[in-house]
């Protein structure tokens, strides 16, 4: 078992690995940047990374052919293919949005020492041993607690309208992985902190991008008597299906309000130009970069949207009071207090930090009477399934 001090997140940033060591600089002229996504704007996950890689090299002032951005690009061999090319094009950064890319951007770094790869929700970087070689998230899941008290008080509004009104979620996941559990999650502790007899249901369909998978799936769960729907899914599939019912929708990566203009509700997100800015800013510098690097929303890296006019009364002041208590950690989202696993309270679990085959738990993250996620590694790591929830698979 690994034994890990208990340090905050501000603490665990700074203890965080470093990556190649700091040398001279690029110059700015000769700067070139690769980005590789999975899809392309069609999806609200690469979306939402394509928009922050356009703004961070615009606010940075890089010229159009400094930057090359392939979409597309799936989780096998053509991700190795393609971040070979990008080095080959004289890129110093070569990013990937994906999970499944980890592996063929390690390929790819392992071959092309001088230059910095990074690679967003991996989990490898801090146990890879390579300089170059580089993991990025975010504290998400205090983003999705926030959109979770909208959705909370949602219910709540439409409850005091109609009696009859359940108070059950539904939930479209993409995959029961780590990710997916520490969102729905947090998304349903936040819900539960407004509406505490809160149920949610949480499908997944076993894709990242399936628009009518997500669209059937997110009927199902209306059809299950799921009176709000969330979701961790990539497509308009569920906000979709929530315009054509008129079911009250949360979404994620940005706001869906044009394709749910009569039920949109909220919208968390991870805001990715500040990492962007900050890997371009490290070669431009000759600093170093951070091995496991977790964005907060004290970097500007975890948001969520202002609330659209179909939210309950007061959404955004109550937003505001509970937004500033995650700041000065009087709040913690996963306070074992708050839980149960089992019908019992948590006061140890080993998670699997250390990333292998099996998810073999290695770390003691529960002390102080919260569990740490994203402190020992940025990606997720909380997978435990708390009373209240259930899941099923299409």
């Amino acid at each position: 078992m690994k034994k890990i001090l208990a340090v905050g997140l501000a603490a665990s940033l700074a203890l965080a690995g470093v990556g190649a060591m700091a040398g001279c600089g690029v110059d700015k002229d000769d700067l070139k940047v690769g980005f590789i996504f999975l899809h392309d704007e069609s999806s609200t996950y690469d979306k939402n990374f394509i928009d922050a890689a356009k703004a961070a090299c615009e606010k940075l002032g890089l010229r159009d052919d400094q930057v090359i951005m392939k979409t597309n690009v799936d989780e096998d061999d053509n991700c190795y293919d393609t971040a070979a090319d990008l080095a080959d094009a004289g890129c110093d950064i070569v990013f990937a949005d994906s999970f499944g890319h980890e592996q063929y951007l390690m390929k790819a770094a392992k071959e092309f020492s001088d230059v910095q790869f990074c690679h967003a929700t991996g989990t490898q970087a801090h146990t890879a041993g390579l300089d170059n070689f580089h993991n990025a998230f975010a504290s998400i899941y205090e983003g999705r607690y926030l959109a979770g008290v909208a959705a909370g008080m949602k219910l709540q509004e439409m409850k005091e309208a109609n009696a009859s009104t359940a108070m059950k979620i539904g939930y479209v996941g993409a995959f029961p992985y780590a990710e997916v559990v520490s969102g729905y999650t947090s998304f349903y502790l936040g819900a539960r902190s407004v509406v505490s007899d809160v149920t949610m249901e949480v499908r997944y369909t076993n894709s990242w991008y399936d628009p009518n998978a997500e669209l059937e799936t997110a009927n199902k769960l209306i059809d299950n008597g799921c009176t709000l729907i969330s979701q961790h899914a990539d497509s308009l599939g569920a906000p979709s299906a929530c315009e054509q019912r008129k079911v009250p929708n949360v979404s994620y990566n940005g706001s869906t309000e044009a394709a749910g203009p009569t039920t949109y509700i909220i919208s968390s997100r991870i805001n990715w130009q500040p990492y962007f800015e900050y890997i371009i800013q490290s070669v431009l510098d000759g600093e170093k970069i951070a091995t496991d690097w977790t964005g907060t929303i004290a970097t500007g890296s975890v948001e969520v949207t202002a609330p659209s006019s179909k939210a309950a009364a007061n959404t955004q002041a109550k937003l505001d009071e509970v937004m500033q208590k995650l700041k000065n950690g009087t709040l913690r989202v996963f306070d074992t207090s708050k839980f149960t696993v089992g019908g019992q309270t948590l006061t140890t679990y080993l998670a699997d930090v250390d990333s292998d085959a099996n998810f073999t738990g290695d770390t003691e993250a529960i002390h102080d009477g919260y569990f740490h996620e994203s402190e020992y590694r940025s990606a997720p790591y909380f997978d435990l399934r708390i009373d209240g929830i259930t899941e099923a698979t299409n």
